[in-house]
């Protein structure tokens, strides 16, 4: 009889102590998948987003933008043709200042400055094209007396990479090719 009492006590003890232990043990297990999961859902800012946050810290039109590893590189002309080099974590969005050329150089962004297709378009426009996540874009105006064209990388929902040329005045893809050399930068 004694016997059954402490095993009737030991269970009390037991399912009173369990239920808040099984409650915190629930939450602490629930806890690292939620952070996960809201951390998986930051840690892809996209090319359109980090554009939009670049020019947000630092107006102007983008020249350049690619991703390397956990940051976007972007290049960003001022209308007074400063230009400054920023980087935009991937994870975080947050933008910092890596270098700014204070030299006024309009001239020499006159045609990039003067585009009626910027890159954000150029992005939406290869993208439309060959569907998947933008990789990089630049401006190319020096292609041997070609017309000026937006270059966008685009690693397409089949996992290729496709080079997209995007005409900087009718947001018309202007060529178009795989790229056969995939070094996977994911």
């Amino acid at each position: 009889m004694q016997r059954n009492s402490f095993v009737s006590a030991a269970a009390a003890v037991v399912l009173a102590l369990g239920g808040p232990v099984a409650a915190a043990a629930t939450a602490a297990a629930a806890t690292p998948t939620a952070l996960t999961a809201a951390t998986a859902a930051r840690a892809d800012v996209t090319a359109e987003a980090a554009a939009a946050a670049a020019l947000k810290a630092n107006p102007g039109v983008i020249e350049s933008l690619d991703r390397d590893g956990a940051v976007w590189h972007v290049d960003v002309v001022s209308k007074d043709g400063t230009h400054s080099e920023l980087e935009v974590d991937a994870a975080s969005g947050s933008v910092t200042k890596e270098n700014q050329d204070d030299d006024q150089q309009a001239d020499e962004y006159a045609a990039l400055l003067a585009a009626k297709v910027t890159a954000e378009q150029a992005m939406k426009t290869a993208v439309a094209a060959h569907p998947g996540k933008v990789w990089s874009v630049e401006w190319d105006d020096d292609d041997n007396g070609r017309a000026a064209v937006w270059n966008v990388e685009v690693k397409t929902t089949d996992g290729k990479t496709q080079n997209v040329h995007v005409d900087t005045a009718s947001a018309k893809v202007v060529h178009s090719e795989t790229d056969d050399n995939d070094d996977g930068d994911n």
